[in-house]
């Protein structure tokens, strides 16, 4: 299948491909010609399909944002000890590891759009779900059949759909710098979510309400956003689909690297989940004693540093490549995380966090990239779904064990875990993958 990429003014605008109707809708059996004024067209539909699914993106990040805070305050209002937190937070990913894994082993078989109007739905059960419940065993069921996200980054269903469909409407050359920009509008948009973690606060002094009712109030709102980003869904084309819809293996060629790649992601994972912001506001609430309001802002400026950092990559990945990006920024970061637990005082763990920040995310929007590179276009979604799965399935385990932690002791062990195993995690990547390199990086 053989490709061509066109140029204006020296920029790539627009990937045709064999057999592909500009790169997104039915595939067609033969070339195709192309006036200007159907070039233009073509143009502004693939912006506007990236600026939709931008904007959903941006929708669902807030919700994240302030949830991540509320959701272990609420559950110890509600009477559960950090232990009951962990597990409710490892059986959200869980959940949405398995409906994720689902869902990209079978998504050629459907509409996009259609997947994502059913991922809107169910987010917005989760919503009403965690606002009208309040037992245990109810909750941890939502948990699990839901989307709820207990960590600052995007676990859920619709990311391995999104980056399929971005992946398809830009050229290669577009592609890491469309990936930064769908990283940071969701990493902005999560920083004002946290910002929003407040609110349940004023409510009350407003009110004279509950704070339980209060942050129910805020699971409500969560609900209205998925119903939000489902409206921005519908804007996009039905015939927005994969590239054949035949009975095929969802990986052919590209399955010794993805599978690969899938299990060093999962290690990744699974010392991330021990430090999903969840947790470190957990950690943070009984280490230092810190307010919610202070946690907001602390996760607020560390989400506003993350943001920054996906237009750094973007630049330090073409010049550098993809994989050193990933590798190079990453272990840094993870020794600020080996630091926080022998830190004195708030000022410094929080010095420590924001430096983490400005650099720990750098490899999200390269990572997205690179997997989406490495592959077939056909593969895609199966790709994005199996090196993300795991990863949920992986980081899954890791809360359950650091709210044990924490029940024993306020040190700051899950911190110190999770840096470890990271930086083992990016010495393996580098080692078995610095000499595979994506398209852009060959030419």
């Amino acid at each position: 299948m053989g490709t061509v990429s066109i140029h204006l003014c020296g920029l790539p605008v627009l990937r045709v491909t064999a057999f592909d109707d500009f790169s997104y809708g039915p595939p067609v059996s033969r070339w195709r010609k192309c006036s200007v004024g159907e070039l233009s067209e073509k143009m502004t539909s693939v912006s506007s399909h990236v600026n939709r699914l931008l904007v959903a993106k941006g929708l669902r990040a807030f919700g994240d944002g302030y949830v991540s805070l509320l959701l272990p305050l609420y559950l110890l209002q509600l009477g559960f000890s950090p232990l009951h937190v962990g597990i409710i937070a490892t059986t959200t990913l869980i959940g949405s590891g398995l409906l994720t894994l689902a869902v990209g082993l079978h998504a050629w078989r459907y509409h996009y759009r259609s997947l994502l109007l059913a991922a809107s739905v169910l987010m917005a059960g989760t919503g009403f779900g965690f606002a009208l419940l309040t037992d245990f065993w109810p909750l941890l069921l939502v948990a699990l059949v839901g989307t709820l996200n207990p960590s600052s980054g995007d676990v859920s269903v619709f990311m391995p759909l999104e980056h399929a469909v971005l992946s398809r409407v830009v050229s290669d050359r577009q592609r890491t710098a469309t990936f930064a920009r769908y990283s940071l509008v969701g990493s902005l948009l999560a920083a004002a979510g946290s910002l929003a973690a407040v609110l349940p606060a004023t409510i009350v002094s407003l009110s004279g309400v509950s704070s339980t009712n209060a942050i129910q109030a805020m699971f409500v709102l969560y609900a209205l956003i998925a119903c939000a980003s489902g409206l921005v869904y519908r804007g996009l084309p039905k015939a927005l689909a994969t590239e054949v819809r035949q009975a095929v293996a969802p990986l052919q060629q590209s399955k010794k690297k993805v599978y690969t790649l899938a299990a060093l992601f999962s290690l990744d994972a699974f010392a991330g989940g021990f430090v999903v912001q969840a947790m470190v506001a957990l950690w943070l609430y009984q280490r230092f004693d810190l307010s919610l309001a202070a946690a907001g802002v602390v996760f607020f400026w560390t989400g506003v540093l993350s943001a920054g950092s996906y237009l750094v990559a973007v630049r330090v990945a073409g010049r550098f490549g993809l994989v050193n990006t990933m590798v190079f920024t990453h272990i840094p970061s993870s020794v600020c995380l080996i630091l926080l637990p022998f830190v004195p005082d708030l000022s410094y763990a929080i010095a420590l966090l924001f430096v983490r920040g400005a650099l720990s995310q750098m490899d999200v929007p390269t990572r997205g990239s690179y997997v989406m590179a490495i592959v077939t276009p056909v593969e895609r979604p199966a790709a994005a779904s199996i090196t993300s799965v795991p990863r949920s399935l992986a980081s899954a385990m890791s809360p359950f064990l650091a709210g044990y932690m924490l029940g024993l002791s306020t040190f700051g062990w899950p911190l110190l875990v999770a840096g470890g195993v990271k930086i083992v995690y990016d010495l393996l990547l580098l080692a078995l993958f610095r000499k595979i390199r994506p398209p852009e990086e060959e030419d």
